[in-house]
């Protein structure tokens, strides 16, 4: 306690750091003040309970609870993540946007650009998909077209808000922007599902011992989640020694850190979306309920869990080999004057790169299906459907992985001013250790 006590008054005492984490929790209770607020023209009270699920569930979480509350907010964030995965995968199929990439500062300055322009275009047109179906038609007190009009605008408006508030925690705060207001919009779930927990446990059936073990299993799932984010598979990497004028360069051994994830949540994204086609199926076309396809209805249910387990695995290496590109770190490395002991430079480094890659990447993959998983094991287990979602899935990767992100800064700035950091050993790692998993630029790190 007494380590805690200190490194919170060694942060305050680094005015800049101080200055940062202050801006950041401004903007940050900003945003969350402006998600209640309700589009122009609509009834709240009107709206009763307009809770989703599904797909739009997962949409209602990124947005925070915006887009089941009809706010200015709905859309969130989500438009400028689609946007930036999108550059991210032209980067990868289209030489003009691979050159772009190499082009350094200015290059990044460019796809960002991009990014925003895609931004407004994505924008626009899920803002006038979410007028047409989301909005409750009795809840609309003005004229339709002049409501439908307006809210477009307001939508594609908010969107940009959200936007540029995350640049700027990217840019004057601490961590990354965009990632902290999607973890801002998950966290604020969390007081309201603990508290029905508790109550369905305590009050109503009196278990006090089974809270307990349902708290020591989610810190034993956070633990599990942390070693998933953080594991890495070190590359050695001898750098030739080149002696210029009086002063020696290279002649050291540095490591390539491997993610066992790079991938990230994207695989877990994807796989969400494909099991919600079955469910969509089922609604347009009624006669379908009586198939097969009515198991993928139920996100306990066996036949989902194996297949969405079998997806996320397909995807971790899909996602994986799009990112991560062996053929540039091998060239980059031969730029530098680098080699991997015992190996060949070009061809055979990159193949040595990828096989190394490929059997991380597996277990990788099966330890994210299985914290896919989880929450449905945990609604098995009798926990409340909103406390489960805590138990896995895409909330608690992002949550742990933004954490540690935002916690590496910190230490950064306490071991600048020549301060302990934050543990006694150790030091904590973010998921920014592969520079080729994230490639475009970007700002949007999920």
């Amino acid at each position: 306690m007494k380590k805690l006590f200190t490194t919170l008054s060694n942060i305050w005492k680094i005015q800049e750091l101080r200055e940062r984490i202050v801006f950041t929790l401004v903007i940050l209770l900003v945003y969350r003040f402006v998600s209640h607020v309700v589009l122009p023209g609509v009834d709240a009270t009107a709206l009763g309970d307009n809770q989703k699920s599904g797909i739009l569930g997962l949409l209602d979480m990124f947005a925070g609870g915006s887009f089941s509350r009809v706010s200015i907010l709905a859309l969130g964030v989500m438009p400028y993540i689609s946007a930036s995965i999108v550059v991210q995968l032209l980067g990868i199929a289209v030489p003009s946007f691979q050159k772009m990439q190499k082009e350094g500062e200015s290059g990044r300055n460019k796809l960002n650009q991009i990014t925003r322009y895609l931004t407004v275009v994505i924008t626009a047109v899920q803002a006038v998909g979410y007028v047409k179906t989301q909005v409750p038609k009795e809840a609309i007190l003005i004229d339709p077209t002049l409501f439908f009009v307006l809210s477009t605008f307001v939508l594609s408006a908010g969107t940009l808000f959200v936007m540029w508030l995350g640049e700027k925690i990217t840019d004057k705060g601490i961590g990354n922007g965009v990632s902290l207001i999607i973890m801002v919009g998950i966290i604020a779930r969390l007081p309201m599902a603990l508290y029905q927990e508790i109550t369905s446990r305590v009050i109503v059936d009196g278990g006090l011992i089974a809270l307990v073990l349902e708290i020591v299993a989610l810190f034993a799932v956070v633990m599990f989640t942390i070693l998933i984010v953080q594991g890495v598979r070190k590359v050695p990497v001898q750098y030739a020694k080149r002696i210029v004028g009086n002063r020696q360069f290279g002649g050291v051994r540095q490591y390539i850190p491997l993610k066992v994830n790079a991938a990230g949540v994207m695989p877990i994204i994807f796989a969400q979306a494909l099991m919600f086609i079955p469910t969509t199926l089922t609604q347009f076309f009624p006669t379908l309920q009586n198939t097969w396809l009515i198991q993928f209805s139920d996100p306990t249910s066996l036949a989902y869990s194996l297949t969405f387990a079998f997806l996320i695995i397909a995807f971790t290496f899909f996602y994986t080999a799009i990112t991560v590109n062996p053929v540039q770190m091998s060239d980059d490395m031969k730029k530098n004057g680098g080699f991997i002991p015992g190996i060949k430079p070009g061809l055979s480094t990159s193949s040595f790169i990828d096989d190394v890659i490929s059997k991380i990447t597996f277990p990788g993959s099966v330890f994210l299906a299985i914290i896919a998983i989880l929450p449905s094991l945990a609604v098995k287990f009798g926990i409340k459907s909103e406390f489960a979602h805590f138990y896995g899935g895409t909330s608690l990767l992002i949550l742990v992985g933004v954490v540690l992100d935002t916690l590496q800064q910190v230490e950064s700035y306490l071991l600048m001013r020549h301060y302990d950091g934050l543990m006694k050993t150790g030091r904590v790692t973010g998921r920014t250790g592969v520079p080729a998993a994230n490639t475009s630029g970007s700002s949007a790190v999920i």
